[in-house]
């Protein structure tokens, strides 16, 4: 089957209430999940026909990010199946609905984490969509009110619909690939570090070195900041050298973590597993901060309100960004150079790639080449 192609009545399976909705649809090809222990597996879905405000791209490309995995897998709580994962997708414009002049057929966008906010709330009026107070309409397995309540399917397929207000324009010359992890991992990092109004001069730890941790030395050091990474295996040193970094700093080994008192203007701490916070603490200056990117699944060791309150230190989160600032990300990264660190993989090893994320076998994202994608009839004559 043709990614794309119009969706013949009848479907011979019942359409959705946004495809009931917005008429005829597509059809097209996709990888996802039906339970929590059923892998990702090739399945077809429908995508509602474009609306006067709707873009529809045909996919190229779709970063891997680990809540994929948790999402997929229900270790976030009990998810709506079948579910198609991917919230960091890369493709051309194949048409547009009546109202849009923005976008032209043909032009590389992109689509990060969400699809959809109330748009009218303070945090949505400021240009923080991220924050909407009335929640905003994740990517995939969200209910998605503006089209009926129907879930969210995300970038593991051929084509997606999306509100003009969502798409964003990816810069000239940027490899499509590589930018796909931009949508979430670049701009979880980029925003707390805009936010901090990081600027050459300031010293910037990164905690972790995976998806989200080599993204932010990149930005980082091209921000002009001079950058230390944290890590617990000697083994990543040459790697953080690689990307940029400045010193490394062995966050097992005591005296080095002495060694770095006082010395960081912000932290960025990446690592979704519990760990104790209290020894990077202290290697912040007065007046520094440590943004949380990592979700772990379980509570942290307690952080000491003592060690905030003497240097005036900040314990904060971030969120990846609005609209606006995901746009900003993407022009700053093509001015920069900055691109993610990745390795294709085809559909057929998307769960292996689940595996070697789980086991952190990956420099530094997977991304979907979407070309691969087959339907379940195709896999069943292949």
């Amino acid at each position: 089957m043709t990614p794309g192609r119009p969706v013949p009545p009848p479907l011979g399976r019942p359409l959705t209430t946004a495809e009931a909705l917005a008429g005829q649809g597509t059809l097209t090809a996709a990888m996802g999940a039906v339970s929590a222990d059923s892998g990702l597996v090739p399945l077809t879905i429908g995508r509602r026909a474009p609306k006067p405000d709707d873009v529809e791209i045909d996919i190229e490309f779709c970063g891997l990010c680990h809540s994929d995995v948790h999402a997929t897998r229900g270790e976030w709580g009990s998810r709506p199946y079948p579910l198609v994962p991917g919230h960091e997708i890369v493709g051309r414009v194949r048409r547009t609905g009546a109202a849009v002049s923005e976008f032209r057929v043909g032009e590389l966008v992109g689509v990060g984490c969400l699809v959809d906010s109330c748009r009218e709330c303070d945090s949505c009026l400021e240009g923080l969509e991220q924050y909407c107070e009335r929640g905003n309409v994740g990517t995939y397995g969200a209910k998605d009110p503006r089209n009926g309540d129907a879930i969210t399917q995300g970038g593991y397929s051929g084509t997606v619909v999306v509100d003009r207000r969502f798409v964003l324009r990816i810069p000239e010359g940027m490899d499509p690939a590589a930018t796909a992890p931009l949508l979430c991992a670049g701009i979880t990092t980029y925003s707390p570090l805009r936010y901090f109004d990081v600027e050459p001069g300031d010293v910037v730890g990164v905690v972790g070195l995976g998806g989200l941790g080599h993204m932010a030395v990149k930005i980082a050091k091209a921000m002009g900041a001079e950058v230390v990474v944290f890590t617990s295996s000697e083994g990543k040193t040459a790697a953080a050298g690689e990307l940029g970094a400045d010193r490394v700093v062995l966050s097992r080994d005591p005296d080095a973590m002495g060694a770095a008192k006082a010395s960081i203007d912000v932290i960025i701490d990446t690592v979704a597993a519990p760990h104790d916070l209290n020894p990077y603490l202290r290697t912040l200056r007065l007046g520094g901060a440590l943004f949380q990117l990592g979700l772990p699944p379980s509570d942290m060791p307690p952080v000491s309100p003592g060690l905030l309150i003497r240097r005036r230190l900040a314990y904060s989160g971030s969120l990846i960004g609005g609209l606006a600032e995901t746009q900003e990300m993407l022009d700053f990264c093509a001015e920069h150079g900055v691109a993610s660190d990745i390795e294709i993989v085809d559909a057929d090893g998307l769960n292996e790639a689940y595996d070697r994320m789980v086991a952190g076998d990956v420099k530094y994202r997977f991304v979907l080449d979407t070309k691969t994608l087959h339907t379940p009839s195709e896999k069943a004559d292949a």
